[in-house]
This record gives C-alpha cells, structure tokens and sequence, in this order.
C-alpha cells in the first residue's frame, strides 16, 4: 500500500520532516518528504496498511511546535 499526503499548516522550521523521519523508522513505513514552495510538506508513505495508518495519525499531531491544519 502507498500514501500520498500533502501536510498543510506551520511545518516548516519546526523540525516536522525529522519528526516524520524518526517515527518511519518506528512504523516499518518508507517515507519520502520535501518542503514545497507554499509552506506545506509533501510525503510518500509505503508499508502495509497498519504502519500507513499509524503514519498518518503521526502527521496530524508533528513535533511539540507544529501546528497541523485539518
């Protein structure tokens, strides 16, 4: 399974791509992640459903600073 998500909100200089990182490695998730041009960042989860799903819950709360949109 794969997931394509675009993660929208105050994420950039706060340390949410490392955050991201550290948690894949928990999750059996592969990740992919970049910081796009109009504050969002952009990442590709692939793993089986479990770790997907558990990765997603993960960007929604981001590290202590961010601040994750709905």
């Amino acid at each position: 399974m794969q997931a394509h998500v675009f993660i929208l909100g105050f994420v950039q200089g706060v340390g949410y791509r490392q955050f991201v990182k550290s948690k894949s490695k928990k999750a059996w998730a592969k990740r992919l992640d970049t910081n796009l041009s109009d504050g969002r960042v952009e990442a590709v989860f692939s793993g089986d459903k479990e770790s997907i799903e558990k990765m997603l819950e993960i960007c929604k709360k981001g590290p202590f600073f961010s601040q994750i949109k709905a």
